[in-house]
């Protein structure tokens, strides 16, 4: 297996999976430079979605497919916006995705407006399939923990990490160097899990 389509449009995950994948050699495609179109994310769950978006992905391309669905927990608002993360502002956005990652992180603070503490952490949920029936899905999760602080810092990453405060760094995830963020978050922790299961199962060399 060297090649695999992504199940995910947004540029900032499919940066970082080409940086996270590059040593496994695995060779990795987006879903949209294929012309496959967004799956519906139904669930309420992170690894039901991840799932659904993999199958979709590997049916529609007939390659092995890697999805995560991740996003943002918060402990005082009960773990939003959670599988909305992406979506947590209702509402169209004629901006494009930074239009929404501002409207995202605006109704965060709201939400969390009088309320002193803010534990939060970062969830990365991968599912790999190598076709749409596969019996034996490989799935893993990272979890990045953290803080949320009112005042954006950084201009590096996206969503909702300006906001997303590290506190054994003191630096917020979008003021962390690309390469070292990808040895450290959520997403980086679930794939050191894929890539030992992958190799595990004999599908990349050790």
């Amino acid at each position: 297996m060297s090649h695999l389509v992504i199940a995910s449009g947004n540029p900032g995950k499919l940066r970082e999976f080409a940086a996270l994948l590059a040593p496994l050699g695995l060779d990795a495609v987006g879903q949209g430079t294929l012309g496959i179109d967004d799956a519906e994310e139904p669930h309420v769950t992170f690894i039901e979605n991840a799932l659904a978006k993999a199958r979709h992905a590997s049916a529609a391309s007939g390659l092995p497919a890697l999805a995560d669905d991740s996003g943002l927990c918060v402990d005082a608002l009960g773990g939003l916006p959670g599988v909305r993360s992406a979506r947590f502002a209702e509402g169209s956005s004629t901006g494009g995705r930074a239009e929404q990652d501002h409207r995202n992180n605006a109704k965060l603070i709201e939400a969390l407006d009088g309320i002193e503490r803010s534990d939060a952490w970062f969830v990365s949920v991968l599912a790999f399939l190598r076709h749409p029936d596969d019996p034996e899905p490989i799935v893993t999760v990272g979890r990045w923990k953290g803080a949320i602080v009112a005042t954006p810092r950084g201009e590096k990453g996206f969503g909702y990490d300006p906001h997303f405060w590290l506190p054994d760094l003191g630096l917020t995830a979008a003021e962390l160097d690309p390469a070292r963020k990808n040895r450290i978050s959520h997403r980086a922790i679930a794939m050191r899990q894929l890539a030992e299961a992958l190799k595990l199962r004999g599908f990349v060399p050790r």
